[in-house]
Protein backbone atom coordinates (compact mmCIF):
# COMPACT_ATOMS: atom_id res chain seq x y z
CA UNK A 1 0.00 0.00 0.00
CA UNK A 2 1.27 3.49 -0.90
CA UNK A 3 1.93 5.83 2.01
CA UNK A 4 0.52 8.81 0.05
CA UNK A 5 -1.70 8.89 -3.03
CA UNK A 6 -2.89 12.09 -4.70
CA UNK A 7 -5.21 11.95 -7.70
CA UNK A 8 -5.82 15.19 -9.62
CA UNK A 9 -5.69 17.28 -6.43
CA UNK A 10 -6.51 20.96 -6.77
CA UNK A 11 -6.35 23.57 -4.00
CA UNK A 12 -7.57 27.17 -4.19
CA UNK A 13 -6.98 30.16 -1.93
CA UNK A 14 -9.94 32.36 -2.88
CA UNK A 15 -9.22 33.13 -6.56
CA UNK A 16 -5.65 31.81 -6.47
CA UNK A 17 -5.09 28.33 -7.91
CA UNK A 18 -2.33 26.95 -5.63
CA UNK A 19 -2.29 23.28 -6.72
CA UNK A 20 -3.33 22.35 -10.25
CA UNK A 21 -4.24 18.71 -10.75
CA UNK A 22 -1.38 17.12 -8.79
CA UNK A 23 -1.19 13.33 -9.19
CA UNK A 24 1.45 11.48 -7.15
CA UNK A 25 2.08 8.18 -5.39
CA UNK A 26 4.73 7.92 -2.67
CA UNK A 27 5.48 4.48 -1.30
CA UNK A 28 8.49 5.12 0.93
CA UNK A 29 12.11 6.21 1.00
CA UNK A 30 13.45 9.77 0.90
CA UNK A 31 11.66 12.17 -1.42
CA UNK A 32 12.72 15.72 -2.23
CA UNK A 33 10.06 18.31 -2.98
CA UNK A 34 11.89 20.90 -5.05
CA UNK A 35 10.82 24.20 -6.51
CA UNK A 36 11.21 27.98 -6.40
CA UNK A 37 9.24 30.15 -3.98
CA UNK A 38 5.55 30.02 -4.86
CA UNK A 39 5.82 26.64 -6.60
CA UNK A 40 3.20 25.03 -4.35
CA UNK A 41 5.51 23.06 -2.02
CA UNK A 42 4.15 24.51 1.24
CA UNK A 43 0.57 24.22 -0.02
CA UNK A 44 1.16 20.54 -0.78
CA UNK A 45 2.63 20.03 2.71
CA UNK A 46 -0.38 21.71 4.36
CA UNK A 47 -2.70 19.58 2.25
CA UNK A 48 -0.91 16.42 3.43
CA UNK A 49 -1.36 17.62 7.01
CA UNK A 50 -5.09 18.15 6.46
CA UNK A 51 -4.97 21.94 6.89
CA UNK A 52 -6.09 22.47 3.27
CA UNK A 53 -9.12 20.82 1.74
CA UNK A 54 -8.84 19.87 -1.92
CA UNK A 55 -11.43 21.59 -4.11
CA UNK A 56 -11.07 18.73 -6.57
CA UNK A 57 -9.44 15.29 -6.58
CA UNK A 58 -8.70 12.81 -3.79
CA UNK A 59 -5.93 12.36 -1.23
CA UNK A 60 -5.32 9.23 0.84
CA UNK A 61 -2.55 8.62 3.39
CA UNK A 62 -1.93 5.20 4.96
CA UNK A 63 -5.12 4.15 3.14
CA UNK A 64 -7.16 6.81 4.98
CA UNK A 65 -9.09 9.65 3.36
CA UNK A 66 -7.88 13.21 3.91
CA UNK A 67 -8.83 15.56 5.44
CA UNK A 68 -11.74 13.50 6.86
CA UNK A 69 -9.37 11.22 8.82
CA UNK A 70 -6.71 13.84 9.49
CA UNK A 71 -6.50 13.17 13.23
CA UNK A 72 -5.72 9.47 12.69
CA UNK A 73 -3.18 10.29 9.98
CA UNK A 74 -1.38 12.88 12.14
CA UNK A 75 -0.75 10.24 14.80
CA UNK A 76 1.47 8.48 12.25
CA UNK A 77 3.39 11.45 10.86
CA UNK A 78 5.84 14.04 12.15
CA UNK A 79 6.08 17.60 10.86
CA UNK A 80 9.01 20.00 11.05
CA UNK A 81 7.72 23.43 9.92
CA UNK A 82 9.85 26.14 8.38
CA UNK A 83 8.81 28.74 10.97
CA UNK A 84 9.77 28.61 14.62
CA UNK A 85 7.33 26.63 16.78
CA UNK A 86 9.26 26.27 20.02
CA UNK A 87 8.57 28.24 23.19
CA UNK A 88 11.73 30.17 24.10
CA UNK A 89 10.79 30.50 27.77
CA UNK A 90 11.02 26.76 28.52
CA UNK A 91 13.73 24.13 28.11
CA UNK A 92 13.90 21.63 25.25
CA UNK A 93 13.14 18.85 27.75
CA UNK A 94 9.95 20.54 28.97
CA UNK A 95 8.82 21.36 25.44
CA UNK A 96 9.33 17.83 24.10
CA UNK A 97 7.68 16.23 27.15
CA UNK A 98 4.65 18.41 26.48
CA UNK A 99 4.64 17.33 22.81
CA UNK A 100 4.86 13.68 23.85
CA UNK A 101 1.92 14.06 26.22
CA UNK A 102 -0.12 15.69 23.43
CA UNK A 103 0.38 12.46 21.49
CA UNK A 104 -1.09 10.47 24.38
CA UNK A 105 2.05 9.36 26.27
CA UNK A 106 2.07 9.36 30.06
CA UNK A 107 4.56 11.67 31.77
CA UNK A 108 7.21 8.99 32.40
CA UNK A 109 7.10 7.63 28.84
CA UNK A 110 7.16 11.15 27.40
CA UNK A 111 10.24 12.04 29.45
CA UNK A 112 12.06 8.86 28.45
CA UNK A 113 11.25 9.42 24.78
CA UNK A 114 12.28 13.09 25.05
CA UNK A 115 15.80 12.22 26.15
CA UNK A 116 16.05 9.51 23.50
CA UNK A 117 15.27 11.86 20.60
CA UNK A 118 17.35 14.74 21.99
CA UNK A 119 20.32 12.38 22.17
CA UNK A 120 19.55 11.26 18.65
CA UNK A 121 19.59 14.80 17.20
CA UNK A 122 22.76 15.64 19.13
CA UNK A 123 21.49 18.11 21.72
CA UNK A 124 23.63 17.80 24.86
CA UNK A 125 23.34 19.28 28.34
CA UNK A 126 21.90 22.50 26.88
CA UNK A 127 18.57 20.64 26.74
CA UNK A 128 17.93 21.85 30.32
CA UNK A 129 18.43 25.55 29.48
CA UNK A 130 15.67 27.87 28.33
CA UNK A 131 15.47 27.85 24.55
CA UNK A 132 15.82 31.64 24.37
CA UNK A 133 19.55 30.98 24.85
CA UNK A 134 19.76 28.57 21.86
CA UNK A 135 21.46 29.18 18.55
CA UNK A 136 19.57 28.75 15.27
CA UNK A 137 21.15 25.32 14.80
CA UNK A 138 20.04 24.17 18.26
CA UNK A 139 16.48 25.37 17.64
CA UNK A 140 16.41 23.46 14.36
CA UNK A 141 17.47 20.30 16.21
CA UNK A 142 14.65 20.79 18.71
CA UNK A 143 12.15 21.20 15.85
CA UNK A 144 13.37 17.94 14.32
CA UNK A 145 13.18 16.24 17.73
CA UNK A 146 9.54 17.27 18.25
CA UNK A 147 8.71 15.79 14.84
CA UNK A 148 10.27 12.48 15.96
CA UNK A 149 9.08 12.30 19.56
CA UNK A 150 6.09 10.01 18.84
CA UNK A 151 8.07 7.67 16.51
CA UNK A 152 6.27 8.54 13.25
CA UNK A 153 6.16 6.47 10.07
CA UNK A 154 6.20 9.57 7.84
CA UNK A 155 8.28 12.71 8.30
CA UNK A 156 7.41 16.01 6.57
CA UNK A 157 10.30 18.49 6.64
CA UNK A 158 9.80 22.07 5.41
CA UNK A 159 13.16 23.79 4.74
CA UNK A 160 14.94 21.92 7.61
CA UNK A 161 18.32 23.65 7.01
CA UNK A 162 16.87 27.17 7.04
CA UNK A 163 19.30 29.60 8.73
CA UNK A 164 22.07 27.05 9.31
CA UNK A 165 25.74 27.56 8.49
CA UNK A 166 27.43 25.08 6.08
CA UNK A 167 28.59 22.71 8.82
CA UNK A 168 25.21 22.82 10.54
CA UNK A 169 23.44 22.08 7.25
CA UNK A 170 25.49 18.93 6.65
CA UNK A 171 24.97 17.74 10.24
CA UNK A 172 21.19 18.23 9.94
CA UNK A 173 21.03 16.47 6.57
CA UNK A 174 23.09 13.54 7.87
CA UNK A 175 20.68 13.09 10.80
CA UNK A 176 17.74 13.08 8.37
CA UNK A 177 19.46 10.46 6.18
CA UNK A 178 20.06 8.29 9.24
CA UNK A 179 16.41 8.57 10.35
CA UNK A 180 15.28 7.35 6.94
CA UNK A 181 17.88 4.58 6.62
CA UNK A 182 17.94 3.13 10.15
CA UNK A 183 14.39 3.70 11.29
CA UNK A 184 12.68 3.06 7.95
CA UNK A 185 10.79 6.35 8.09
CA UNK A 186 9.40 7.79 4.84
CA UNK A 187 10.82 11.31 4.50
CA UNK A 188 9.50 14.17 2.36
CA UNK A 189 11.94 17.07 2.36
CA UNK A 190 10.66 20.35 0.91
CA UNK A 191 13.41 22.74 -0.14
CA UNK A 192 14.51 25.27 -2.72
CA UNK A 193 18.14 24.17 -2.19
CA UNK A 194 19.30 21.64 -4.78
CA UNK A 195 22.34 20.43 -2.76
CA UNK A 196 20.12 19.57 0.23
CA UNK A 197 17.84 17.41 -1.89
CA UNK A 198 20.74 15.74 -3.67
CA UNK A 199 22.48 15.00 -0.33
CA UNK A 200 19.48 13.24 1.22
CA UNK A 201 16.93 12.11 -1.35
CA UNK A 202 16.55 9.08 -3.58
CA UNK A 203 13.64 10.60 -5.51
CA UNK A 204 12.83 14.18 -6.44
CA UNK A 205 9.50 15.81 -7.29
CA UNK A 206 9.96 19.16 -9.05
CA UNK A 207 7.16 21.74 -8.88
CA UNK A 208 6.42 24.99 -10.65
CA UNK A 209 3.24 27.06 -10.52
CA UNK A 210 1.30 24.49 -8.52
CA UNK A 211 2.11 21.63 -10.92
CA UNK A 212 4.52 18.70 -10.93
CA UNK A 213 6.95 19.31 -13.80
CA UNK A 214 9.32 16.36 -13.24
CA UNK A 215 9.29 13.31 -11.00
CA UNK A 216 11.85 10.52 -10.80
CA UNK A 217 14.77 8.89 -9.06
CA UNK A 218 17.76 11.19 -8.67
CA UNK A 219 20.01 8.48 -10.13
CA UNK A 220 17.84 8.28 -13.25
CA UNK A 221 17.52 12.04 -13.70
CA UNK A 222 21.31 12.47 -13.43
CA UNK A 223 22.21 9.39 -15.48
CA UNK A 224 25.34 9.29 -17.64
CA UNK A 225 25.05 11.01 -21.00
CA UNK A 226 25.59 9.03 -24.17
CA UNK A 227 28.90 9.83 -25.97
CA UNK A 228 29.78 12.65 -23.52
CA UNK A 229 32.82 12.66 -21.26
CA UNK A 230 34.27 14.88 -18.56
CA UNK A 231 38.02 15.59 -18.74
CA UNK A 232 40.48 17.32 -16.45
CA UNK A 233 43.92 18.28 -17.80
CA UNK A 234 47.15 19.08 -16.05
CA UNK A 235 47.63 22.03 -18.44
CA UNK A 236 46.92 23.10 -22.00
CA UNK A 237 43.11 23.23 -21.81
CA UNK A 238 42.84 25.77 -24.65
CA UNK A 239 45.13 23.95 -27.05
CA UNK A 240 43.57 20.54 -26.35
CA UNK A 241 40.14 21.97 -27.14
CA UNK A 242 41.37 22.81 -30.61
CA UNK A 243 42.85 19.34 -31.05
CA UNK A 244 39.53 17.73 -30.14
CA UNK A 245 37.50 20.04 -32.36
CA UNK A 246 39.82 19.05 -35.20
CA UNK A 247 38.76 15.43 -34.54
CA UNK A 248 35.07 16.33 -34.87
CA UNK A 249 34.30 16.64 -31.16
CA UNK A 250 32.02 19.23 -29.57
CA UNK A 251 33.75 20.80 -26.55
CA UNK A 252 32.73 23.17 -23.76
CA UNK A 253 34.56 24.31 -20.63
CA UNK A 254 32.77 24.01 -17.28
CA UNK A 255 33.05 26.62 -14.55
CA UNK A 256 35.59 24.42 -12.70
CA UNK A 257 37.90 24.26 -15.72
CA UNK A 258 37.01 20.71 -16.76
CA UNK A 259 36.10 19.92 -20.37
CA UNK A 260 32.81 18.32 -21.37
CA UNK A 261 33.40 16.57 -24.70
CA UNK A 262 30.89 14.98 -27.08
CA UNK A 263 32.63 12.57 -29.42
CA UNK A 264 31.39 12.10 -33.02
CA UNK A 265 29.15 9.20 -34.00
CA UNK A 266 30.97 5.88 -34.04
CA UNK A 267 33.75 7.08 -31.70
CA UNK A 268 34.29 6.43 -28.00
CA UNK A 269 36.67 7.41 -25.19
CA UNK A 270 39.65 5.96 -27.04
CA UNK A 271 39.56 8.97 -29.35
CA UNK A 272 40.21 11.25 -26.37
CA UNK A 273 43.19 9.34 -25.04
CA UNK A 274 44.69 8.87 -28.50
CA UNK A 275 44.31 12.60 -29.14
CA UNK A 276 46.00 13.45 -25.83
CA UNK A 277 48.87 11.06 -26.53
CA UNK A 278 49.40 12.38 -30.04
CA UNK A 279 49.37 16.04 -28.99
CA UNK A 280 51.41 15.70 -25.79
CA UNK A 281 48.57 16.53 -23.37
CA UNK A 282 48.03 14.73 -20.06
CA UNK A 283 44.55 13.75 -18.91
CA UNK A 284 44.37 13.81 -15.11
CA UNK A 285 40.62 13.21 -14.71
CA UNK A 286 38.21 11.17 -16.81
CA UNK A 287 34.53 10.26 -16.26
CA UNK A 288 31.33 9.90 -18.19
CA UNK A 289 29.48 13.21 -18.17
CA UNK A 290 26.22 13.37 -16.23
CA UNK A 291 23.33 15.77 -16.06
CA UNK A 292 23.49 17.81 -12.87
CA UNK A 293 20.29 18.03 -10.85
CA UNK A 294 20.41 21.78 -11.46
CA UNK A 295 20.39 21.25 -15.24
CA UNK A 296 17.47 18.83 -14.96
CA UNK A 297 15.54 21.28 -12.78
CA UNK A 298 16.12 24.29 -15.03
CA UNK A 299 15.23 22.21 -18.08
CA UNK A 300 11.99 21.05 -16.42
CA UNK A 301 10.99 24.60 -15.49
CA UNK A 302 11.89 25.90 -18.95
CA UNK A 303 9.95 23.17 -20.71
CA UNK A 304 6.88 23.82 -18.60
CA UNK A 305 7.08 27.57 -19.17
CA UNK A 306 7.67 27.11 -22.89
CA UNK A 307 11.09 28.75 -23.06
Amino acid sequence: MAVITLDQVEVHYADFHALKGVTLEIGGGTVGLLGPNGAGKSTLMKTLLGFNRASRGTLTMFGMSMPRQALEVRQRLGYMPEREVVSTTVSAVSFLCYCGELFGMNRIDALERTHEVLNYVGLGESRYRKMETYSTGMLQRVKLAQALVHDPELLLLDEPTNGLDPDGRIEMLDVIKEVAARRGVTVILSSHLLPDVQHVCERVIMMKGGMVVRDGKVSDLTASLEAQYELGLREGVDTFQEVLRGKGCAVRVRHDGKLVVTVPEGADERLLFESALGSGHQIRHFARAKHSLEEVFLDALGAKMGV
